[in-house]
């Protein structure tokens, strides 16, 4: 049975994981420094990104993301590990990605996250990109 402790840190884990998608599909990208640990390294190379400290993505997010004219994301099945101060998730998202010539293309792939419980709340520390498929709909 899971303690009152550990209920509350699934709930904060899956809200920053919805801070994340919302940040980003927003173009908030300041608004990950509440989402990364300020060390936080993240590997979005599997899906063709980059890897990198939070900054760098930032950088790397506003470059790339206005090429697309829509796009969102999806998460689900949340597995999540609490191990006192830390823990290890993985969540998977889907992730259509229209560009402007109208052709879509649907992303899945597994957010492979490390997580430090911070005077802050949970931040992830590690996040690594599990491809899970990519294919174009349209």
């Amino acid at each position: 049975m899971l303690t009152i402790e550990e209920i509350s840190a699934r709930l904060e884990i899956q809200q920053v994981l919805t801070d994340y998608s919302t940040a980003v599909d927003s173009g908030r990208f300041d608004d990950l420094d509440a989402v990364f640990t300020d060390d936080a390294v993240i590997d979005y190379r599997v899906m063709g990104g980059i890897a990198g400290t939070v900054t760098e993505v930032k950088e790397w997010l506003g470059q790339v993301l206005p090429g697309f004219s829509a796009y969102c994301h999806l998460l689900g099945n949340h597995d999540i590990t609490i191990d006192g101060d830390h823990a290890v998730t993985r969540t998977l998202c889907l992730n259509p990605m229209q560009t402007p010539d109208d052709s879509t293309f649907l992303l899945g792939l597994w957010y492979a996250d490390t997580w430090s419980a911070t005077t802050d709340g949970w931040r992830i520390r590690t996040r690594v990109l599990e491809k899970c498929f990519d294919t174009k709909l349209l």
